[in-house]
């Protein structure tokens, strides 16, 4: 009887050696990654790579004409950061898989919103398409034996994209935005520290138990702001209250707290109120000589 399950065991065993073990070999048409950051936009493409290998391209590998997924394997993914426009067409941020119909002298390229088709390229529904555009085939003087993307020409503004193989290189130009995004960034950051900064350093210094004296500073520099804005905000009143009981200025405490009630109950925000009122006979409970 043992034997006979030590045996089923071993056979048990076997099985799942089989069934789970792998052997890895090197892939003839490897995975590769490219990103490169346009501007302020990143710029990201993940592709496999088929060799020539003595073969000649669009004959005996691929066809002039026909739909391919510009790679190998799985399909083809480019992904923009942001939106941008290719060859002038706008394309929003995303990820998307990248088909192509080889020529002689252009090349139609295609942005797809499935990336899982592959190379299933008979199954490819135009409804998917997101854009297409054309780009001119050049012949280069080296060849290229796997195939490759580049981005090149880097602009503050632009960049080209490109694949090459063989003798063929298919460039398309990308345009991204930075104009705005830099005055945005110029506009916010000579406008100085925003009130939720202030209040956000102030909770933050608060909750780990740092320099009160810095949380208070930054505390009622967020509340002035939101004063001169005519918009009191009754979390902001509140924290300058808890920095002022936990500093022992229990009159300034009460005192701001009562502000944070009225803001809160003119907010509408009765529950935040009444855990105010809580809070206030609790301190008042605590310490009646202050």
């Amino acid at each position: 009887m043992k034997k006979l399950i030590l045996s089923s065991l071993l056979l048990c065993t076997f099985f799942v050696v089989q069934t789970t073990a792998q052997i890895q070999t090197p892939s003839a048409s490897p995975s590769a990654k490219l990103m490169q950051t346009v501007g302020l936009t990143d710029i990201t493409i993940e592709y496999s790579r088929p060799s020539k290998k003595g073969r000649e391209l669009f004959v005996e590998i691929e066809k002039w004409g026909k739909m391919w997924r510009t790679g190998a394997n799985q399909s083809t993914k480019i992904e923009f950061s942001d939106d941008v426009k290719i060859e002038g067409k706008e394309v929003k941020k995303g990820k998307y898989a990248m088909y192509s119909i080889p020529g002689k002298e252009k090349w139609t390229v295609m942005l797809y919103s499935d990336l899982t088709l592959g190379g299933n390229v008979n199954g490819y529904d135009k409804s998917k398409e997101v854009i297409r555009f054309d780009a001119n085939t050049v012949i280069m003087k080296e060849e290229m034996e796997s195939f490759n993307f580049i981005v090149d020409v880097l602009q503050d503004n632009s960049a080209v994209v490109g694949f090459m193989w063989g003798k063929y290189y298919v460039p398309f130009k990308v345009e991204v935005e930075v104009e705005s995004k830099v005055m945005a960034a110029i506009e916010k950051t000579m406008a100085g520290v925003s009130r939720n900064d202030y209040y956000q350093a102030a909770l933050y210094y608060y909750k780990n138990g740092k320099d009160m004296d810095q949380a208070l500073s930054w505390a009622k520099s967020a509340n002035e702001i939101a004063e001169k804005e005519g918009n009191p905000r009754y979390w902001q009143l509140r924290l300058e209250a808890q920095i002022q009981a936990k500093k022992g200025d229990m009159k300034r405490a009460v005192a701001k707290l009562a502000e944070s009630t009225a803001a809160a109950k003119k907010a509408g925000n009765t529950g935040y109120a009444e855990a105010n009122e809580k809070m206030t006979a609790e301190w008042k409970s605590a310490n009646p000589d202050k």
